[in-house]
């Protein structure tokens, strides 16, 4: 209602002054009011459109806001009804009309201290004291025992993985950020005489040219990474990264302590945009990726009741990873044993898909295999499979 009355009132105030001043011819102003009135209406539409279709996180009550805490500009809430078998000590921390500590209160404070992670350099020492407090935190929710604690754990743990997903992203995104100028420019000479000649050869001198800058700056980074830093944040983008891989893969290593990895499983099976730019990102930062998707790939053939378009998903996205990735230079990425244990979870989890899933991953498995040197991961065993069973379909 608040921005339906600014709509309006910009609307009577693009009616007035047009026709006391000047009715005939509207100067620049006018235009900009006139604009920014139509803007707010539209806007107005689309807060309709959402009401009337997903009513639920439109129409949140003041006590629901309260008691909630956020993640990527979403809430979570944490009211949750308190165990009938609980301590009196314990009801009267769980209940919600007393004015005291509560479970929302514990769950607020975990999850400022899991996006303060994000934030601090891992170079401080204050770094290391945030991660041991938030393991404190969560250790003695979880020796606790009571549901409500433990689903503090893991909606925390979830809102992390998520923020520090969309950080990550935006992370190894940055270097991709002259593509789009480039497109344009080649679409432009395309459009010139003979320009089909001319962009090729200009994408030719381009990509040499960024192949230099890219050694030039690897080199750069390596001088820089010798050099003492202050307490301040690093300014390397791969650095930055780099830190916040690790730290995923500590979340993901926590989320699996506390039994709630399937929120990382569903999360991790729709970041198609960082599953296609790890193929080209750091070494250390691929390696931290492939570990996540490693983990958690390996985790679909747990306990957990995991849908077949999560395990789809996962294997769609990430599967590519594994046959493109560097193996690591320092050190390789897995082991052997993990690479053997992971074939074999990803026999087991592509068997028990449909037909047609089977299909797309394993087909897209040998274009992806047949290109690359790696010899890992083989799946030949379950492409014979699937072959042998369709041939069964037919007869």
């Amino acid at each position: 209602m608040s921005t339906v009355n600014v709509a309006a009132k910009t609307l009577v105030s693009v009616a007035s002054k047009v026709k006391l001043e000047h009715s005939e011819k509207w100067r620049p102003s006018d235009h900009l009011r006139f604009m920014v009135m139509l803007m707010t209406w539209v806007t107005v539409w689309v807060l309709r459109v959402l009401m009337d279709h997903f009513p639920f996180p439109m129409t949140l009550s003041p006590h629901y806001l309260l008691n909630s805490f956020s993640s990527i500009g979403s809430s979570f809430p944490l009211a949750l009804p308190s165990s009938s078998t609980s301590t009196p000590a314990v009801d009267l921390i769980f209940q919600d009309d007393i004015d005291g500590p509560s479970v929302q209160a514990l769950g607020r404070a975990l999850t400022h201290v899991l996006a303060l992670m994000n934030e601090i350099p891992a170079t401080s020492r204050k770094y290391q004291f945030a991660m041991a407090m938030a393991d404190k935190i969560m250790d003695g929710n979880f020796r606790d025992g009571h549901m409500e604690l433990a689903e503090v754990n893991r909606t925390a743990l979830s809102s992390a993985f998520a923020r520090t997903l969309s950080l990550l992203y935006r992370a190894v995104q940055n270097p991709q950020a002259s593509d789009d100028s480039s497109n344009w420019t080649s679409r432009v000479i395309r459009s010139l005489p003979l320009g089909s000649y001319i962009a090729s050869y200009v994408n030719g001198m381009s990509y040499c040219l960024s192949a230099v800058i890219r050694t030039v700056g690897s080199g750069m980074w390596q001088l820089e990474k010798r050099r003492p830093r202050g307490g301040g944040f690093e300014e390397v983008d791969d650095v930055v990264a780099e830190k916040l891989a690790q730290e995923l893969l500590w979340i993901t290593n926590k989320l699996r302590d506390y039994g709630a990895v399937d929120e990382a499983l569903l999360q991790w099976s729709y970041a198609s945009g960082l599953a296609s730019l790890a193929l080209t990102v750091n070494n250390r930062v691929q390696g931290y990726i492939v570990k996540i998707s490693a983990i958690l790939i390996g985790d679909l053939t747990g306990d957990t009741v995991i849908s077949s378009q999560v395990k789809f998903g996962l294997l769609a996205l990430w599967l590519p990873l594994f046959c493109h990735a560097n193996n690591g230079l320092a050190y390789p990425y897995l082991s052997s044993f993990e690479k053997i244990e992971l074939e074999r979870a990803m026999d087991e989890v592509i068997s028990a898909l449909p037909a047609m899933d089977q299909e797309v991953i394993l087909t897209n498995w040998v274009q992806d295999f047949a290109v690359t040197a790696s010899e890992w991961p083989n799946l030949q065993a379950s492409y014979d499979r699937w072959c042998q069973s369709t041939r069964e379909l037919a007869t």
